[in-house]
């Protein structure tokens, strides 16, 4: 395993994703079937689409890690509503490991790839997946009633990749729509759970 503190030549810190993709095979394991159709933080996803974009965006970050260039990412993840397939409960812990395994290896922080279609340095793009990551369990977390703790790491690199973001003018506010403000003392997840354009607050069955 790589070593957290490892520095690639941009000093960019080589963060081990896989406590945090752990986390999102565990939230996703505890999905019953009869909640796959129920609402999420996402606007337009249901649980089961939410779990198909988990496993769609851990295919094409793993892609994108390896530098494997093709279909898987260069499509943006807008173009279609993801869902999942009946093999879903085996493929998406598969795919996260996949992922943490792949971004394991200095060579992915380095040089260019692409993912959703945008070619980006390979350290914005571990940070964009990390971000994925973090805020996709805890809008799975929140869809299903699960505890959510995420990876500290995780965490910490998520904050500093959404505020960068939001201060960013050119930006529009948020990574996944306008900032929601929250109270600086607040929890560092609710900070960037509201940075990343959602209301902490939310809860099922609310809006």
């Amino acid at each position: 395993m790589t070593d957290t503190h490892t520095h690639t030549d941009t000093d960019t810190a080589i963060l081990d994703l896989g406590p945090q993709t752990r986390i999102v095979a565990r939230l996703a394991a505890g999905v019953r079937e009869e909640q796959l159709a129920d609402g999420t933080p996402c606007p337009d996803y249901a649980v089961r689409n939410l779990l198909g974009h988990l496993t769609g965006l851990a295919v094409a970050f793993r892609d994108a890690a390896r530098k494997d260039l093709g279909p898987t990412t260069d499509t943006p993840p807008d173009t279609a509503v993801p869902d999942v397939g009946p093999g879903w409960r085996e493929e998406l812990p598969r795919v996260l490991d996949e992922l943490a395994e792949a971004w394991r290896d200095p060579a992915a922080w380095t040089g260019m790839t692409r993912a959703g279609g945008v070619d980006l340095p390979g350290e914005v793009a571990a940070a964009v997946a990390i971000d994925e990551l973090v805020v996709h369990g805890w809008d799975l977390a929140r869809a299903t009633g699960q505890e959510y703790v995420p990876d500290p790491a995780a965490l910490q690199a998520c904050h500093a990749f959404v505020l960068a973001v939001a201060e960013d003018p050119t930006g529009g506010g948020g990574i996944f729509g306008p900032a929601v403000p929250v109270p600086p003392d607040a929890p560092l997840l609710d900070r960037v759970i509201g940075l990343s354009g959602r209301d902490p607050g939310w809860a099922r069955g609310g809006a």
